[in-house]
């Protein structure tokens, strides 16, 4: 397993380098919401900016020049957008101002964004849809483009006149995860939900007293997304209901220090038909994604395995060729298979491209 660069920071450290320890672990941590692993420059960027050496402008800074002058050759390979967010991330996270309001909301985004997406700070105007592993490739009903605005501000206006004065903690935590969940829901932007959701969460419950500084969002991200999923999707006919337990599970963790195991697997929607079901012969150590693979997807890895062993480099293309698959679904493919932790990217041999772990 990977040593983690700002553990020694986070356990060692003066309060100072502990702050920027876990501002800059759960800004790479949630990167992970989308599939994305951040460079070893951007890194070592990060224990100098926590070692007093350069400022957080001056990280930004050279993660910048460092990709103006190294510019990405392939779409597949999002290692620059996961190097510059988590930059912002950082900065944002150890900053002491917040206003809790739609434009704090839309200006995290925008910072979070700008050069990367288009409509960086901008309320979407076109209807998604998103295929969920934890759905089983269905999608949660997002807010409708029309009344994205309205929809947003009649959240954060509801929560402002909300009190939680002589609620218990469990109550509060579970109010928390009601709020969350419906902020996210509305997917206002056609990428970057979670991550601009997380970071505008985590500054609210700041400012609501809560230190909110230990690796939870860093190392069960992927976590926080599939069950804010769940948390906004129901299906009676065959008895899915949404629910809020996996988020409290989650911010328990979080503002409470327990520890609640939070394993995706449990928040599938085939979770309880499954449990007696013999997992795929694929190892997986990360165990906050033991997940159960559908049988095509598992056929594909096996075919892509062969084709290519632990020796043998390959990219996008090479799996269109091999199982005849669209440019999207061979994204796809490698987002999974570096998810389930089985490939790694290799530097050396031009953008976006892998190897199989042994």
């Amino acid at each position: 397993m990977e040593k983690d660069p700002f553990e020694e920071y986070i356990k060692n450290a003066e309060a100072t380098k502990q702050e920027k320890g876990y501002a800059w672990q759960t800004a790479i941590g949630l990167q992970a919401v989308d599939g994305l692993k951040t460079s070893d420059y951007l890194k070592n960027t990060a224990i100098r900016n926590i070692e007093g050496e350069i400022s957080f402008k001056d990280a930004n800074d050279l993660i910048q020049s460092y990709y103006a002058k190294k510019p990405s050759t392939s779409d597949e390979d999002r290692t620059e957008e996961a190097d510059k967010v988590s930059a912002r991330i950082a900065a944002l996270l150890s900053e002491k101002t917040f206003n809790f309001s739609v434009n704090e909301y839309l200006s995290i985004h925008k910072k979070l964004f700008a050069g990367i997406f288009k409509h960086a700070g901008q309320i979407r105007d076109y209807n998604i849809t998103k295929k969920e592993w934890v759905l089983d490739g269905q999608t949660v009903l997002y807010g409708s483009a029309t009344e994205l605005k309205a929809t947003l501000e009649y959240d954060i206006a509801e929560e402002k006149r909300f009190s939680y004065q002589n609620l218990s903690i469990d109550k509060v935590i579970h109010h928390y995860a009601v709020f969350v969940s419906n902020l996210w829901q509305n997917h206002v932007f056609g990428e970057g939900n979670t991550r601009t959701t997380a970071v505008f969460f985590i500054k609210y419950l700041r400012k609501h007293g809560f230190n909110v500084t230990n690796d939870i969002f860093a190392k069960n991200s992927w976590y926080f997304r599939n069950a804010l999923v769940r948390a906004n999707y129901t299906d009676i006919q065959n008895g899915i209901h949404e629910t809020t337990e996996f988020l409290e599970l989650f911010l328990r963790n979080l503002l409470l220090n327990e520890k609640n195991p939070l394993n995706n697997r449990t928040l599938h929607i085939k979770w309880k038909f499954n449990q007696e079901v013999a997992k795929p012969n694929i190892v997986d150590s990360k165990p906050d994604i033991e997940n159960k693979l559908n049988l095509k997807t598992e056929k594909n890895i096996q075919a892509i395995r062969e084709a290519f062993s632990d020796k043998k480099i390959f990219g996008r293309s090479d799996l269109m060729n091999v199982i005849d698959l669209k440019a999207s679904r061979a994204s796809e493919l490698i987002k999974i298979m570096l998810n389930f932790n089985i490939i790694e990217p290799v530097s050396g041999f031009g953008k976006g491209k892998y190897k199989f772990k042994k």
